[in-house]
């Protein structure tokens, strides 16, 4: 029997740089690699010198940048590490990655930032080389005491709950998890109790949302028609900021068939640049998601163009449309928030938020603003006057709400519970609503836990 133990290296009671080692019989397996959106240089990256040895292999559960941004900083210093996912992640990730190096070229120039970008182009492709797009159980190396296995987890195309095997000891990794079907992904597919989990590692992303289980994707979606159908018909534009991967292929489909059905007037729909690349491998793996859902074609929905052009911005507001913007969060100096740089200026149009809003982020304040502040949309840009008013939020989360994610937990029934992926008072209120009979663990970044069989 090994003796198994779990270390964040990132992403214990915090979201971003999500990454854990799990430790048997003198071999590493890191579970995801991913980069912290809210800092910047270095301190993004999960803290990587904690390891001891190069990780036999790294995990992917989903193609998001908290999850999988730092794979290639980590594989450039650490060449006999293979990465595993499941086959649309590493189509994903290989859009996501390149764009990333990108972002950081230019911040790198905007803000100054000399680390940038952490790592080259280069160091992408070779990550994608040695990518094993997997479906089955698999051995990591000849001589691993590790076996692992992807279960789909419904929060985003591709995206995996990792069951992962040591002799006696039987690990269940939940990456981002969805329980309930959305409109084009099925809910996570439940693991069988005979399975005999021993230690369960779970997000706890909502677990400080009191009502998340009062609200259902059916009423998010008619709530949302409403308030679009008002906007448009007082001849109003609609900006959806929205995250590239999952969200965005999420509301383009939404949209559609609320327009097809007449919930919503027909007017143009716009998809900005990575949304639409990534929408090219929902297509392309279509057969990931629901049997019973509707994938657009792609060329249904127009392309914004170049937002950071005044005249562009001017032109997409003359007439009603429904824009779906990244980034979800409105950093500035994206899509999402150039076009609300000129959209905040006039009363009739409407600004809908789909998903998490970090406080720290400029959708959060833009959301909270009162009409008349002025705010900055570009790094070192003019403040903008806010005259627009219909500013709301829509609950589109892909993550389970915290009543969900407990009746998860009983449902494998683990020996060890690791809470993950939360602030600190989210893993805290998931740690104190479950059951007692658990071994219940809150990690600290760098202290390793021993996880009793």
């Amino acid at each position: 029997m090994s003796k198994v133990t779990f270390t964040a290296i990132g992403g214990g009671a915090e979201i971003g740089a999500n990454s854990y080692l799990i430790t048997a019989e003198d071999h590493d397996v890191l579970l995801d690699c991913g980069i912290h959106p809210k800092k910047e240089g270095v301190e993004a990256l999960p803290q990587l010198d904690l390891l001891k040895r190069s990780p036999e292999a790294v995990i992917v559960s989903h193609a998001h940048i908290d999850h999988c941004g730092a794979v290639p900083y980590l594989m450039r210093d650490h060449r006999t590490t293979e990465c595993y996912a499941t086959q649309p992640t590493v189509r994903i990730m290989d859009r996501m990655l390149h764009n990333s190096v990108s972002v950081m070229g230019t911040l790198a120039v905007e803000r100054g930032i000399r680390e940038y970008p952490l790592y080259s182009h280069s160091d992408v492709e070779y990550v994608i080389r040695r990518s094993y797009g997997l479906a089955l159980e698999f051995a990591l190396t000849w001589d691993s005491p590790f076996r692992a296995s992807f279960h789909p987890s419904g929060h985003v195309l591709g995206s995996a709950s990792v069951l992962l095997r040591a002799p006696g000891h039987t690990i269940f990794y939940s990456g981002d998890v969805c329980l309930t079907h959305q409109e084009l992904m099925a809910g996570l597919r439940l693991i069988d109790p005979s399975e005999d989990v021993t230690t369960l590692i779970i997000e706890s992303t909502r677990g400080t949302h009191e009502e998340g289980h009062a609200i259902t994707f059916e009423g998010e979606t008619e709530r949302f028609a409403q308030e679009v159908s008002k906007v448009l018909e007082q001849g109003g534009v609609v900006l959806v900021p929205s995250f590239a991967l999952g969200r965005t292929q999420e509301l383009l489909n939404v949209i559609a068939r609320l327009q097809e059905s007449g919930y919503i007037p027909s007017v143009p729909v716009y998809a900005s640049g990575l949304g639409r690349a990534v929408y090219e491998i929902y297509d392309k793996y279509s057969d990931y998601l629901r049997p019973d859902s509707t994938l657009r074609p792609l060329f249904e929905f127009n392309r914004i163009g170049d937002v950071w052009d005044p005249e562009v911005r001017h032109d997409l507001l003359k007439k009603p449309g429904v824009i779906v913007a990244t980034s979800g969060m409105m950093v500035e100096n994206t899509p999402s928030s150039m076009i609300a740089s000129e959209l905040v200026k006039y009363k009739k149009h409407g600004i809908f938020f789909v998903g998490y809003l970090d406080p720290d982020t400029l959708g959060y304040k833009l959301l909270h603003a009162k009409t008349g502040d002025q705010m900055p949309f570009e790094l070192n840009g003019h403040p903008v006057t806010i005259k627009l008013e219909n500013r709301q939020s829509f609950n589109f989360s892909a993550h389970a709400p915290r009543e969900d994610l407990c009746k998860l937990i009983d449902h494998i029934a683990p020996k060890n519970v690791v809470f993950v992926h939360g602030d600190p008072e989210a893993t805290a209120w998931m740690a104190e609503n479950t059951n007692a009979r658990y071994r219940k663990f809150i990690p600290s970044t760098g202290d390793p836990i021993d996880l009793e069989p």
